[in-house]
This record gives C-alpha cells, structure tokens and sequence, in this order.
C-alpha cells in the first residue's frame, strides 16, 4: 500500500471516531483541552488495536484465498464505506439528555463501537502488502489527534457536521478499495 493511500486509510477510520466525539463534546459543558486529549487517546488506542487484530485473523485465512485476496480486500472496504456513507445520511433519533462527563468505560465502550469497522479493515489488509504495525499506528494516530480535535469543536460545530465527516469517510474507503484493485491489476 503507497503512502498516500495508508493516509487517506487513517483519515478514513478515524471520521466515525470524530463524529462520535463531536457529539461528546457537544455534550460537555465547555470541555478543557485535558479531557479531549483523554478521550482522544482511549479513542485512538482502540482504534490502533483493533485493525491489528483483524490482520491476525486475515493472515490465518490468507493461504486459503490468495488468488482473490484483492477482491475481498476491497469487497470488505465497499461495503464498510457504504455503511458509513447510510449511516451519515441516514436521519438522525433525538437522543435524551446527555451526561455532563464521561467515564472511562462509556469512552471506551463508544471507542470500540466506533473501531469495528477498523477491525474489518485489517481482516481486508491481511490480503495486500501492508505493514500492519505502520498501518495501525496511522490510525490511531489520526484517531487521536481526530477525536482530541472533535471534543473541543463540538460545542461549536454539533452533530451535523459529524455526519457529513462520516459520508466523506465511506467514500475514501472506497476510494482506497478502487486503489487496491487498480494496483493489483497494474502490478
């Protein structure tokens, strides 16, 4: 995988983190930079951990399909933007009331809700030459710096912008998906 594209891979599953934390940080009364730096790093090591874990089950499966491993690599990442891409247009429920703060394990809880669509990701990286650990630590990285960033802008921005970041993130997941069957077929 190029450069460019583990960027645009990193940018991607952290926009579901970014609009979870918007919504956090909508519902925090003015939150100081230390407890959206907090919740950027639960956000960001789960979301580093999981892709990693998804490998490890890809690798298992690898030997089994690797004349094909192209089209479920980019299968799996289809479907996963096109969840992303529902999910941002999808009309939102009213919520009730949210708590003043947050604790570790909702974070963590709301952390690896957000990180799924990354474990599924790292099940598709197994089929393609990645490095994982690289790959894992863009995504966290960005999740951290995403979710930090999302905290202290979601008294501002709200919940709608959220949503349009998540549409945006589907569609670069299946922009890097197009890329991984475009290399497969040049090289």
């Amino acid at each position: 995988m190029n450069p460019f594209s583990l960027i645009l891979l990193a940018l991607a599953m952290s926009t579901d983190a970014f609009a979870a934390a918007i919504g956090k940080g909508s519902s925090l009364h003015k939150p100081r930079f230390s407890e959206a730096l907090r919740t950027g790093l639960i956000f960001g090591v789960i979301e580093a951990m999981t892709p990693v874990v998804g490998w490890f089950i890809g690798q298992a499966a690898s030997r089994f399909v690797e004349d094909w491993d192209h089209w479920i690599a980019f299968s799996l990442l289809l479907l996963l933007g096109l969840h992303m891409i529902h999910a941002g247009l999808r009309p939102q429920r009213e919520e009730p009331s949210r708590p003043q703060s947050h604790s570790f394990w909702i974070l963590a809880l709301t952390a690896f809700a957000t990180s799924i669509d990354a474990l599924a990701v790292g099940v598709g990286l197994a089929f393609v030459d990645v490095n994982i650990w690289l790959a894992a630590l863009a995504i966290g990285l960005a999740t951290t710096i995403m979710v930090t960033v999302g905290v202290m802008l979601g008294r501002l921005i709200g919940t709608a912008f959220g949503r349009k970041a998540e549409i945006v993130g589907g569609l670069v997941l299946i922009g890097v998906g197009a890329v991984i069957l475009y290399e497969h077929a040049v090289l």
